[in-house]
């Protein structure tokens, strides 16, 4: 037996944790919990199943002096839990009852039948006739002799060779949802409205969901043929403390529930190990194991009061809450360091989207810059060819127009041309002469005053001359295009007073 004053500094980290769960649950005074903790090996759950239901004689010390006393027993493997007491050994302080906890995806039942050929039916339809015969008479048997069907399926249970668990219920099968949902509906037309917030879904979602946001899976598993189910649900499952509990934010319980009528809850009862009805199991994540590993913490059978159901599963709950504490502040850091190099990376992306926008715009601007440039050079040397095919076309075009007449010739026109320069020319043109002359001595006329001898010119190739200006007489006004033709004798008379009137863009656009 443990002594009575040990000093509460003298306890290491794990004993100090089993003693902080154990109070919380318990509220009991540190001079009784540390010597029921110590005969209990530091088990917290030991420890509050002997406070609340009392505690029986000590069988570690027993176990201590039967084992040193005998040899001791190589690579023995036995299972501290709630239900068959202590080991026959003792554990350290950091031992744990936990274990793990499957991943149950219920395999579907077929419910395809084969059919056989139509030959090969009609070749055993004797043997067909026969096991009807055969089962008709076996159950004719068992009417007479009720007692015979009970102990043949009771020695079928009981054979190891029964792997599998026939639907012999009646109970059609459904995918684990709607198993959930029957279920809920089932449970509720027995025991009426209720507060208790039920998965509707399959166990391995409900697993899966405990896992990703570390929470606590409690498992009901019930057997309506059972004599204590609907005891445990009235006086215990139901209870306000229990309701209370369970449906409590801070708990972060997520509970599921089946019947072991079903496939699903029954593969489920059997992944846990599960040996009596009433059923209820507290899985969880234990980071300690591993970072994917989900363990059974706490386990309940049987009829237990509702206090010690709440305790059983508080102690659990406080000592496994530490560690996902640890968790979530570690996936919360990394989801702040993701989310963190998700604004990085997002910014870097913005700048460089308007850095590529400005080198976009840059080099559009560039661009549209050569673009202008060789744009002017083009209009600038089509110009200056334009210029040049001009020069050449009047020097051409000057050798082609006849000199002025004498003051004595006859049928002539004297004109009175005022130039753009403001300068006015008087010069006679023989009456058949054409209007086009006209035009063409008013382009040459600077070329005719200059009075030097040009040699022969050809007329320049691919050009096309156009007039960029019109010939008007002021009163009253009236133009004479170039278009409309016809001869100075015809369309001014004897004389006329015109006036150069150049074109403008837009009229020549016009």
């Amino acid at each position: 037996m443990a002594s009575l004053d040990l000093d509460i500094g003298q306890l290491d980290d794990a004993q100090r944790e089993s003693l902080q769960s154990y109070t919380s649950v318990t509220n009991q005074e540190l001079s009784a919990a540390v010597p029921l903790l110590q005969r209990s090996q530091w088990n917290v759950q030991i420890a509050i199943a002997k406070f609340f239901d009392g505690e029986t004689p000590d069988p570690v010390e027993e176990a201590r002096a039967a084992l040193a006393s005998s040899p001791r027993p190589q690579q023995i493997d036995r299972r501290e839990t709630l239900l068959n007491g202590l080991s026959s050994f003792p554990r350290s302080s950091t031992s744990s009852t936990r274990e793990p906890a499957p991943r149950i995806v219920p395999q579907p039942e077929s419910r395809n039948l084969y059919k056989p050929p139509v030959l090969l039916s009609i070749l055993l339809t004797p043997f067909n006739l026969l096991y009807r015969i055969i089962s008709g008479s076996l159950g004719l048997f068992g009417y007479l002799f009720p007692f015979l069907p009970r102990i043949l399926s009771s020695l079928a249970r009981r054979s190891p060779a029964r792997n599998s668990r026939r639907n012999t219920t009646g109970r059609r099968p459904l995918n684990p949802r709607d198993t959930a949902a029957r279920f809920i509906r089932e449970f509720e037309e027995e025991y009426g409205t209720h507060e208790l917030h039920f998965l509707e879904d399959g166990y391995a979602q409900a697993y899966d969901l405990a896992k990703k946001d570390l929470k606590f899976l409690l498992v009901i598993l019930i057997s309506p043929e059972h004599d204590d189910t609907a005891t445990f649900v009235r006086e215990i499952l139901l209870s306000p403390e229990v309701r209370t509990f369970i449906n409590d934010p801070q708990n972060n319980i997520i509970l599921w529930a089946g019947s072991v009528q079903d496939s699903e809850a029954y593969q489920v009862s059997s992944a846990l190990n599960c040996t009596k009805f009433p059923f209820a199991a507290l899985i969880v994540h234990t980071p300690q194991d591993s970072s994917t590993s989900m363990s059974t913490v706490s386990r309940i059978s049987g009829l237990v009061p509702p206090s010690v159901f709440i305790a059983k599963l508080q102690a659990s709950i406080t000592q496994q809450k530490p560690a996902l504490d640890r968790v979530r502040a570690t996936r919360a850091e990394q989801q702040a360091n993701r989310n963190l190099r998700q604004e990085q990376e997002s910014a870097y992306e913005r700048s460089l989207a308007q850095d590529r926008e400005r080198t976009r715009q840059r080099r559009e601007a560039e661009a549209a810059k050569v673009r202008a440039e060789q744009e002017a050079k083009s209009k600038a040397e089509e110009a200056k060819r334009e210029a040049q095919k001009l020069e050449e076309w009047k020097m051409w075009r000057s050798q082609q127009i006849a000199p002025e007449p004498g003051t004595d010739a006859k049928d002539i026109t004297r004109i009175s041309i005022r130039m753009p320069s403001g300068d006015r020319i008087v010069r006679r043109f023989p009456s058949d002469t054409s209007l086009e002359d006209l035009y063409a001595f008013v382009e040459c006329y600077e070329l005719l005053q200059s009075n030097v001898t040009q040699p022969a010119f050809p007329k320049p190739a691919d050009y096309n001359h156009h007039y960029k200006f019109n010939m008007v007489s002021p009163i009253p006004r009236t133009v004479y295009g170039i278009s409309s033709g016809g001869l100075v004798g015809e369309r001014i008379g004897k004389s006329g007073n015109l006036m150069v009137e150049p074109i403008l863009e837009e009229e020549d656009e016009e």
